[in-house]
């Protein structure tokens, strides 16, 4: 297997979003090596949060997606290989991690979308533009509607905690101006955050570096 058997994730939290590689992640390709170095930053794999239900942002496919943002953000982006390489790489990787052929070629599709909002991103789009479109054609059955609907609820959800936390607010002022001296018990303001989807579950750190808590 290209990534070695003993490959471990280990990563330190840099915020909800982004954390950083702890230990290298070593990967062989067909023609070249690529070493994802400590330090490297990682989202995992990029799923808006109203998908993560059908995506989630980690599993069998993470060392893939850790590799493919190093390719992406090192490689790609100061011009070291080409945006469409990089995602052929992504897609051979989960095949080698044991991803089922329609998870791995649909994510292929949804990175093969987002080349194109990258400069020189174009560049052989249009020969993979059948496969592309065919995947986002499968995918949108089962994506959009529920998709529509987990958005929906996300934002029913935000209004009902910030409706609950009105009220705290105000109650943590008047305490507050009542009495003097004593420091305002801080109400933690809700977020309508579309990107984070918490903690992974199953990636490790060091003892003295672990994740913070979520």
């Amino acid at each position: 297997m290209p990534f070695p058997k003993d490959a471990a994730v280990v990563v330190k939290q840099v915020d909800d979003q982004n954390w950083e590689l702890r230990e290298m992640l070593r990967y062989e390709a067909n023609r070249e090596v690529f070493e994802v170095p400590v330090g490297q930053g990682t989202d995992f794999a990029s799923v808006p949060r109203p998908f993560i239900w059908f995506l989630p942002r980690y599993g069998a496919y993470t060392m893939a997606a850790i590799l493919h943002d190093y390719l992406w953000r090192v490689r790609a982006a100061t011009g070291k290989m080409r945006w469409i390489e990089a995602d052929g790489v992504f897609r051979k990787a989960m095949r080698e991690l044991r991803v089922p052929f329609l998870r791995r070629w649909i994510m292929w599709s949804a990175v093969r979308w987002a080349a194109l909002l990258k400069p020189g991103g174009r560049s052989g789009w249009i020969r993979e533009a059948p496969r592309v479109l065919l995947m986002a054609l499968v995918a949108a059955p089962f994506v959009i509607i529920p998709g529509v609907v987990i958005l929906l609820a996300l934002a029913a959800f935000f209004l009902l905690e910030l409706l609950a936390w009105v009220p705290l607010q105000l109650a943590a002022i008047g305490k507050s101006r009542l009495r003097k001296g004593v420091r305002r018990k801080e109400v933690i303001l809700p977020q309508f955050d579309l990107k984070s989807a918490g903690r992974p579950p199953r990636v490790s750190a060091p003892a003295s570096e672990g994740p913070k808590p979520a």
